[in-house]
């Protein structure tokens, strides 16, 4: 019987017209074509302040610390990933050094790995949700619909489309 969460699906090509359709307002930081184990792979950036929106499907908080005056009953997270964060020393050095982006993108990629190789549950939990559907990261870093914004949300996005 065929299921939507069959593991052995072939992956889908191009020319795929049942693709999703995006919200015009989401900012989605999802690579054109973005694929992981043969399904497409929808990560798209919020901050964690923002209206939540149908658009956004799962909501994901990727901060190691709870956005201040944020109420829990409002934020509408689905969600909280605070191990596949950037350690505190991580996060406190980058708040110091924030024009080192390269060097952060780096270490934290060497924590994701790090995390990964230990079969982290915050890890496996969040690719089992981007197997069911668009999810959406949210910190509440400033800036995000910056293009030149770098905030450890790109480097986790590049690590799990990767991974």
């Amino acid at each position: 019987m065929p299921s939507s969460k069959a593991t052995d699906a072939k992956p889908q090509t191009k020319t795929n017209a049942a693709a999703p359709a995006k919200s015009a307002k989401s900012r989605t930081s999802e690579k054109p074509g973005s694929q992981r184990g043969g399904k497409h792979v929808d990560i798209r950036f919020k901050r964690a302040y923002d209206t939540p929106e149908p658009a956004d499907g799962q909501r994901v908080l990727a901060d190691r610390l709870w956005p201040r005056g944020l109420a829990k009953v409002k934020a509408h997270i689905d969600f909280w990933a605070k191990d596949v964060t950037p350690s505190t020393p991580l996060r406190k050095w980058f708040h110091e050094h924030p024009d080192q982006f390269d060097e952060f993108r780096h270490r934290f990629l060497a924590e994701l790995a790090e995390l990964d190789a230990g079969h982290n549950v915050m890890l496996q939990e969040l690719r089992t949700r981007l197997t069911e559907g668009p999810v959406t990261l949210l910190t509440a870093a400033h800036r995000l619909e910056d293009d030149e914004a770098h905030t450890h949300l790109h480097v986790l996005r590049d690590f799990l489309q990767a991974h």
